[in-house]
């Protein structure tokens, strides 16, 4: 019969760790590389926004890095495409792009979509810094 009130302590402990980490911004790193499936991986970041209950409670970067560079260089990306990437830096996610992969397709920051900044020690470099600090890895 004592545990029934230990039960009911740790319970409440645990509803109150639960609504704090609530309330801390979940840090999450998605990973391209493929140009066919920037606009996939693009709506699946808006919907992971959607899902958590809007940009403010998600700290969110996208690492390109290899062929995908095609699909956000200003000139060839679709529509759908470049209306994602505008849509989702508006609401506050970090585009990061390779340095190599940039330096192999012979393209300066300023010829892909806006919003780009170059990760000089490497796309998968990055995204495995950004793990280290806890960000979750997302390649969809």
């Amino acid at each position: 019969m004592k545990t029934a009130p230990l039960l009911a302590l740790l319970a409440g402990v645990a509803g109150v760790s639960s609504v704090a980490t609530a309330a801390e911004k979940l840090d999450v790193v998605y990973h391209l590389s493929e140009p066919d499936r920037a606009a996939f991986v693009l709506n699946n970041m808006q919907n992971h926004i959607d899902g958590v209950g809007g940009p403010e409670h998600i700290n969110m970067v996208l690492v390109v890095h290899g062929p995908a560079v095609n699909a956000l260089n200003e000139i060839e990306a679709t529509e759908k495409v470049s209306s994602g990437v505008a849509s989702l830096r508006e609401q506050g996610v970090a585009f990061e792009m390779c340095g190599n992969t940039l330096e192999v397709f012979n393209l300066e920051l300023d010829e892909l979509l806006p919003g780009f900044v170059e990760v000089s020690q490497g796309g998968v470099t990055r995204i495995a810094e950004l793990q280290t600090k806890g960000y979750a890895y997302i390649r969809p």
